[in-house]
């Protein structure tokens, strides 16, 4: 057992759209930008009973660490039930269950009164703000997103954890094939270095995000998320430009999603743990003769 490596990332107050150009988006580099949500007015109304109070009877997907089995597709939700009852629990009490990817249009369109998007450069895809919600002790698997988009991610109430690598670090990180996420079983807090020795070698990047504070991951950043206590947050996107990396977008969207699910119906689990341990006895013998 250890810890993977580890670097701050750094951390500034404010930026102007011509710095952040030209030491953070064409550097591809990540930054945490601690005031520039400070002019919303969600910095002032956002917490967890805020978000109860326009909840209503809003049924929502929840999901939890555990790795989806046999027939079922890549990403099944554990529960479903009211996001009142769940902004409830992860007031009260630790759970690992989350919910990703909420539709902030489309599911509470009252909120978009509440934030901007930042004039930093980026063009922003305005018809996709999405919310993550998490209690205390829920992880985020590590993971990079398949639409390969620049992110900004701004959070709120409480705090939580992110260790972000660059997509080079990707061959250390024991990187499921057909998927976008590593080995489900490897606690990245707490790594068994002897069953998974090429994590020794990836270098990650650091920061315990507070409420209001933004951090802008660059296309195909992994991240691996863990909260301190119940809390959310809401992700800003711009698709990729460049034709290599949109290309990459489109075959992870329509084929290799497509491919991952089609073969979890037809073989079942055998496929899942077939995979998985070819890909492991490649890595650690890469680790083993050098290679990586």
């Amino acid at each position: 057992m250890g810890n993977i490596k580890t670097i701050p990332i750094p951390r500034i107050k404010s930026i102007t759209k011509e710095d952040f150009i030209e030491h953070y988006y064409k550097k591809q580099q990540p930054v945490l930008i601690e005031d520039l949500a400070k002019d919303w007015p969600a910095y002032e109304k956002w917490n967890l009973d805020y978000i109860q109070s326009l909840a209503g009877d809003q049924i929502v997907p929840l999901y939890n660490n555990e790795p989806t089995k046999g027939r079922q597709n890549s990403v099944v939700p554990a529960k479903k039930m009211k996001l009142y009852d769940y902004i409830e629990i992860l007031k009260t009490k630790p759970t690992d269950l989350r919910m990703f990817f909420y539709n902030v249009l489309q599911k509470m369109p009252e909120l978009t009164k509440d934030f901007n998007y930042p004039g930093i450069g980026l063009k922003f895809f305005k018809k996709l703000p999405v919310m993550f919600f998490g209690g205390k002790g829920s992880k985020v698997l590590a993971h990079y997103d398949m639409d390969l988009a620049d992110l900004v991610h701004f959070h709120f109430h409480g705090t939580k954890n992110v260790t972000l690598f660059h997509p080079d670090q990707a061959k250390y990180l024991y990187k499921v094939p057909f998927t976008v996420h590593n080995l489900e079983v490897i606690d990245m807090d707490n790594p068994d270095f002897e069953k998974y020795p090429a994590l020794q070698l990836a270098q990650g990047m650091h920061t315990e995000m507070k409420h209001g504070e933004a951090l802008y991951m660059p296309s195909g950043y992994w991240h691996y998320i863990t909260y301190e206590n119940g809390g959310f947050s809401i992700t800003l996107r711009a698709f990729p430009r460049k034709a290599k990396q949109f290309t990459e977008f489109v075959t992870n969207i329509v084929f290799m999603r497509t491919f991952e699910n089609l073969m979890r119906r037809i073989v079942g689990q055998s496929w899942v743990d077939k995979k998985e341990a070819r890909m492991v006895k490649r890595v650690n013998k890469k680790f083993e003769s050098g290679e990586l």
